[in-house]
């Protein structure tokens, strides 16, 4: 087992240095993006320093790939994404993006059941959403409106917002969300008039 694992960190480093230049990427760049130095960057992709979860999850981060792309995990030879699904509150989320950073994809289900009070929430970013099945009840600030299936909106999540059924029937919904604010734009034909 040790030497499977020496092989793999052994093989780490070169990659690490073909994903930098792939990506034309000087260490200079790198470092000041990741707050590792210079020195432990280029001993790194030389393989004279051994690589570790604390240097690699925010070189994993810089380069926009998941943290199996940079050690080499092996292919499990079936393509299909499983999405783990994550349960609050009686609503079912299902992450659609894997990589890191950017603005984030997911999918929403909330079954049918009793009418929930309002509980806004904040954080840092920005969302967007777009509603597939059902009536969803959105509280926004002093706003309280239902998006019906087909419906969209968009939102900065400092402001207080919350998310429920609009009636006991359930409901779907997409949610595009960024952490540092992104904005998503969605560019339709515009409506012919006769």
């Amino acid at each position: 087992m040790d030497e499977n694992l020496d092989d793999v960190l052994a093989a780490v480093g070169p990659r690490l240095k073909a994903l930098r230049l792939t990506r034309d990427v000087t260490l200079t760049a790198l470092s000041q993006a990741t707050g590792i130095s210079v020195s432990t960057l280029s001993r790194l992709e030389s393989g004279q320093r051994r690589a570790n979860l604390e240097l690699l999850l925010p070189l994993a981060k810089a380069h926009q790939v998941p943290l199996d792309e940079l050690v080499g995990a092996p292919e499990t030879g079936d393509p299909r994404v499983h999405l783990r699904p994550i349960v609050r509150r009686g609503m079912t989320i299902i992450p659609l993006t894997r990589k890191p950073g950017g603005i984030q994809a997911y999918k929403h289900i909330l079954p049918a059941g009793r009418l929930e009070e309002p509980n806004p929430q904040v954080h840092e970013g920005y969302e967007w959403l777009y509603v597939l099945n059902g009536n969803l009840r959105m509280v926004l600030g002093t706003r309280d409106v239902v998006l019906a299936a087909g419906e969209a909106a968009e939102f900065d999540t400092r402001i207080p917002h919350w998310f429920g059924r609009a009636d006991g029937r359930p409901v779907e919904f997409l949610s595009l969300f960024g952490t540092q604010g992104e904005r998503m734009h969605v560019r339709a034909k515009p409506e012919l008039k006769g």
